[in-house]
């Protein structure tokens, strides 16, 4: 897999496709110091380090923080347990479009800066 335009063309159908244009735009509006790397087969977001990684099921896109333990949640949209990462479902464009999702990537983007 070479890029993430690659993968959505070859593993995505609709609303997945558009649901990742979507993070894809929210991405480079607020995480501008990151650059788009496939990562263990995934579209991903990488900085200094992983940032993001999406990864798809039959009935959503899941947005996973690398370092999502450590934000602030006043949203409680995070979900997971682990050490590290944490994670949103997104399950149509719409959900991407939203003040809180940007609050996280923010996070996510000041997190990999420091």
């Amino acid at each position: 897999m070479k890029d993430i335009d690659e993968y959505v063309a070859t593993y995505l159908t609709e609303p997945q496709a558009s649901i990742v244009g979507a993070v894809r735009a929210l991405m480079a509006r607020h995480a501008p110091g990151t650059h788009e790397v496939i990562s263990r087969g995934s579209p991903a977001w990488q900085g200094r380090k992983m940032v993001a990684i999406i990864s798809r099921s039959r009935t959503h896109i899941t947005l996973a923080f690398a370092r999502g333990a450590e934000f602030d949640d006043p949203h409680g949209l995070l979900a997971g347990e682990g050490k590290t990462t944490r994670h949103v479902k997104l399950k149509k464009p719409s959900d991407v479009d939203d003040a809180r999702l940007a609050d996280y990537v923010r996070q996510a983007a000041a997190l990999d800066e420091r």
